[in-house]
């Protein structure tokens, strides 16, 4: 297929999680045959931190509004097999409506953030109107479970599925040149408000309560308030080059889920995968449907309190340890690589085909919406 993206961001990783998915499934799906290409918001805050400016296997190219989109790169959403809109694309309805009024392929919405989108749905959401959400001839989202049931009973989703996160163990594998574990416990993830009160319970304090112990939390945009114990070290941003070795260099590495995909369940992280194929151990808090995706105890470990944290880091031995931490990578190998995403992406486009295309505007809503793209 000739597959289009428009996504938050594939050339820099810097504060979001979505440019490493979008790496990893981009690339699987290239290895499968496909061409891919990637338009991208130009932003001054990406472009001041680019990791990754052209991948090698995909076409990237950067706009500067909706109505450079339109005048631009409307030939190529015209021409795809497949256009993927996803979730936080700046000025992401008039994107969106770009492409449900000239895209003559699949025109597919990829939900990156499904429990914040749809708590913020009908309110003060920018990215994709309720209107919308019909108009798409697949939903995909990052939350499985009983969240796909409201996307098509109350917002009349046409198919709705989950295309999980994943990892691309060609990048994320055991690295044996990594010494001796430089840290206890350690957290990769951009600072979130909703996050912190989990973070402190599961890290801060264990650090508080353990002196002898070594944390470390890599991410940007923590406040200056936060109050690091001694012990806890900080990188302020971490490339996806510099993930693998990190991980590795960690006994065990800690998850935290934000507020509404906790509330949501069934909301693996990227970075849960990402650790796991390493091969690093993972204490993760309690969600709703991890049971999905990993075996309690024997490929994770859930804490609730501050006292489990401390529980695993002080008496799991060596050999446990890294049990736990090979089978958790045997589970991300036997279903969560980006492989396995590409066939699923695949098999949702073939099953959104056979069914009829969503209907187009009426042609006095084209006009207003093509007004609307114009707009910077």
């Amino acid at each position: 297929m000739k597959i289009v993206f428009l996504g938050l961001s594939i050339t820099s990783s810097w504060g979001n999680g979505h440019a490493t998915t979008y790496r990893a499934l981009i690339r699987a799906l290239a290895d499968r045959g496909h061409a891919v290409t990637f338009l991208e918001r130009d932003a001054d805050w990406y472009a001041q931190n680019r990791d990754l400016s052209n991948p090698p296997y995909c076409f990237v190219h950067l706009y500067s509004n909706a109505a450079e989109l339109e005048t631009r790169w409307s030939s190529h959403i015209r021409a795809a097999d497949c256009v993927v809109v996803g979730s936080y694309v700046p000025d992401g309805i008039a994107v969106g409506d770009l492409v449900q009024r000239i895209a003559s392929g699949v025109k597919v919405f990829y939900d990156i953030d499904t429990p914040v989108t749809v708590a913020r749905m009908e309110t003060d959401i920018d990215y994709i109107a309720p209107r919308q959400v019909p108009r798409y001839d697949l939903y995909l989202s990052f939350t499985g479970g009983p969240i796909l049931d409201v996307l098509e009973r109350r917002y009349r989703a046409r198919l709705a599925r989950p295309l999980y996160c994943s990892v691309d163990p060609s990048i994320y594998s055991p690295d044996p040149s990594v010494p001796a574990a430089a840290h206890d416990l350690g957290y990769l993830g951009t600072y979130s408000a909703d996050r912190q009160p989990t973070l402190n319970r599961l890290m801060v304090a264990v650090a508080r309560r353990w002196p002898a112990g070594r944390f470390v939390v890599a991410g940007a945009q923590y406040p200056d308030d936060v109050g690091w114990p001694s012990n806890v070290d900080r990188v302020i941003h971490l490339s996806p080059a510099r993930h693998r070795r990190f991980y590795t260099s960690l006994r065990f590495t800690l998850n935290v889920t934000r507020r509404d995909m906790l509330a949501a369940g069934y909301s693996p992280s990227v970075r849960l995968f990402e650790a796991a194929a390493c091969g690093t151990p993972i204490i993760s808090d309690r969600w709703p449907g991890i049971e999905s995706f990993f075996d309690a105890k024997r490929e994770i470990l859930v804490a609730d309190r501050t006292e489990d944290v401390l529980d695993f880091l002080r008496q799991i031995d060596e050999h446990e340890r890294q049990a736990i931490g090979l089978a958790g990578r045997r589970r991300i190998l036997e279903r969560h690589s980006a492989a396995h995403r590409a066939i699923e992406f695949e098999r949702y486009v073939a099953e959104a085909r056979q069914r009829p295309a969503a209907r187009p505007y009426p042609g006095i809503v084209h006009d207003r919406l093509a007004a609307d793209t114009s707009a910077p």
